[in-house]
């Protein structure tokens, strides 16, 4: 369905201020491959996907009966991997643009997103989406241009819940703060209490090492997610600060494109739904898990080096086998740090011989001056009494 856009007055009422909205912005392209549209489809499996067992993955499940709403410039199902992954007459569109609709993407960002999270498999190339049985509800809240706002994003937020979403994927943030008692809050919350999942991409602006909030991934209840490189660490784009909550691979990153084919971009807009796709798994896996349980989760499981979050990656980089695999019952509200191993007994070395201290040594050369000088004396007396019983013998002349 499509939702016509109401008066700016009626906006600004709404939520007093509006601030623009980051679709992305900027997305870096991988040197050589511009992201056009529609493309070639890529043949090989995306490094992404290459350190995913994907039959171990999908053992247990492919996100049947789960919904993930992708909150962004709309879907194209006109690209065949996606095709199926949008039901007949699904998602709404907020831009108020004409011609518009949840199924067409002129920017190709929702389109590269929803792939990553549902995209099904095909012949032509090594790429697929995470949760390939999963349903995307495609909400456009961006128009042609790029543009949207914070009253756009509440929108498409309060729709997404309507509609039955069981995941929020949100790949963009605002350009400035926003109060903790704005519009957009409210909305998180009204979603979070629906026990709806959220997640959202940290943001772009992180290569000048300035940590700074953005949202709503800073929003209590919502899943923060940064962006990783090859080597799971920290893509220097990708946003740091305290609100990070989890990180995945966002560098070099391939999905579909409007009408066709794949492309290669990077961004923590990418990340965000590879994350989402994990939890439309484990929400699949696990229908009886609270929004706030798989959350915790998906933190509990990642793969880090130190034993709890830090700044730039959050609680490590989300691990779709170990999320799916490792089940200890139910899992907390909040993750724990790891406790490490236990430290290692005390060796069993002999105690070492207690060398000659400096009062021992000065102790012993007194006495050796001592007995020294005793010695001589009495070598010398003794001579002395030689030689003087030597010149009585001695004949007289």
């Amino acid at each position: 369905m499509t939702g016509p856009r109401r008066a700016p007055a009626l906006l600004l009422a709404a939520v007093g201020t509006l601030p623009a909205l980051l679709l992305g912005a900027p997305e870096a392209r991988a040197v050589g491959a511009p992201c056009t549209f529609p493309a070639q489809p890529i043949a090989e499996r995306p490094w992404s996907l290459q350190r995913v067992l994907l039959d171990r993955l999908w053992q247990e499940t492919r996100g049947e009966e789960v919904t993930v709403a992708v909150i962004d410039s709309g879907v194209d199902t006109r690209n065949p991997q996606l095709a199926e992954a949008v039901p007949p007459g699904a998602g709404a569109d907020v831009t108020g643009e004409e011609g518009g609709g949840p199924t067409v993407d002129p920017l190709g960002h929702g389109t590269r997103v929803a792939g990553i999270i549902a995209a099904r498999e095909h012949p032509a190339t090594g790429f697929v989406g995470l949760a390939p049985a999963a349903a995307i509800l495609p909400i456009r809240q961006t128009d042609s241009e790029g543009n949207g706002d914070v009253a756009g994003l509440i929108q498409a937020i309060d729709l997404a819940v309507a509609q039955g979403a069981d995941v929020i994927n949100i790949s963009q943030d605002t350009t400035e703060p926003l109060p903790d008692d704005s519009g957009l809050r409210a909305a998180v919350d009204r979603a979070v209490d629906r026990d709806v999942l959220i997640v959202a991409s940290a943001g772009n602006e992180g290569a000048d090492g300035r940590r700074r909030a953005t949202y709503p991934a800073a929003y209590e209840g919502v899943l923060a997610v940064a962006a990783s490189d090859r080597n799971n660490e920290r893509a220097s784009f990708s946003q740091s600060g305290e609100f990070v909550d989890i990180a995945a691979p966002g560098v070099d990153m391939v999905s579909t494109v409007p009408g066709g084919g794949q492309c290669v971009d990077h961004g923590t807009s990418f990340a965000a739904p590879f994350v989402s796709g994990v939890a439309a798994l484990v929400r699949a896996e696990h229908p009886d898990w609270t929004a706030e349980q798989v959350s915790a989760h998906l933190r509990q499981t990642a793969e880090r080096a130190v034993p709890g979050p830090d700044p730039y990656l959050g609680w490590g980089v989300v691990d779709p086998v170990r999320a799916l695999t490792e089940d200890a019952g139910t899992p907390p509200d909040r993750p724990v740090p790891d406790e490490g191993p236990a430290p290692a007994p005390a060796p069993d070395v002999p105690a070492l011989a207690e060398g000659e201290t400096h009062a021992d040594r000065d102790r012993r050369l007194g006495r050796l001056v001592l007995l020294s000088g005793a010695v001589l004396t009495a070598v010398l007396t003794g001579t002395a009494l030689v030689l003087r019983d030597a010149r009585r013998r001695r004949p007289a002349r």
